[in-house]
């Protein structure tokens, strides 16, 4: 799809798409995204007062969210393979300012040096190292610095005709936002409505251990598939 056809396609967006001109443009492929619910004291801890925590019918979800980043380069310059194409889990949760809903990270890691490396530097996101791979039906991360680790065997099913509110809720979020150095960020993105699969999950075994959030050995609340999208980034803004 070109880039004209992305920047038209809005009737799904909440809100319109940012001023001036995109700076980067990503692919965030064959997406697995597991979604847990968790309590609100647990989850308040973890995230800066400045943000409200972003809540669905009363409830609260972290999620995990593995996939294939590619083709990931600035506006002018062409994407370079051995960087700008590698495997990354994030960690995140849900949260509103400035009745802007969004992401916070609470975790990511990617699997190149290289471009673990670039990537925090040029987003300013809290990258870090791990080892990662994936094949077709599974995907394995291992990070050794915290004792986090991913192993799932999974299934990809039939594509979702209609969506609920919370696979929405879940999956369409056009800004993030992050707390750095006493400041907050928001990075503003837009992309083609998600397109989502039912995934059956054959095994799970994971370790991320966030304060006094625990996601281990439990399945998910719910659970999603997709074969991913083209993104556009604009360079982030201070909020304060």
């Amino acid at each position: 799809m070109s880039i004209s056809e992305i920047l038209s396609a809005i009737s799904h967006r909440p809100w319109p798409i940012p001023s001036g001109k995109w700076v980067y443009y990503q692919e965030w492929n064959q997406t697995i995204f597991l979604h847990w619910e968790v309590k609100y004291d647990a989850l308040r801890k973890l995230v800066a007062p400045e943000m409200e925590l972003d809540s669905f019918e009363g409830k609260y979800y972290i999620s995990v969210v593995p996939f294939s980043m590619q083709y990931i380069r600035p506006r002018s310059l062409p994407a370079v393979g051995f960087i700008s194409n590698f495997h990354e889990i994030n960690v995140r949760t849900y949260v509103l300012k400035d009745n802007k809903p969004g992401v916070l990270f609470l975790n990511i890691e990617a699997e190149k040096w290289i471009s673990t490396f670039i990537a925090k530097q040029l987003s300013g996101l809290p990258y870090e190292k791990a080892s990662i791979n994936r094949n077709k039906g599974n995907y394995n991360s291992n990070n050794l610095n915290k004792g986090f680790y991913l192993h799932i065997d999974f299934e990809i099913k039939n594509q979702l005709t209609s969506k609920s509110d919370l696979d929405k809720w879940l999956t369409e979020r056009y800004c993030l936002y992050l707390k750095k150095d006493n400041r907050l960020f928001r990075y503003e993105i837009h992309h083609q409505e998600w397109e989502l699969n039912e995934i059956s999950i054959d095994n799970l075994k994971l370790n991320y251990k966030l304060g006094e959030v625990h996601l281990n050995e439990s399945l998910p609340y719910i659970a999603h598939y997709s074969k991913g999208v083209q993104v556009l980034a604009w360079e982030r803004e201070v909020i304060f």
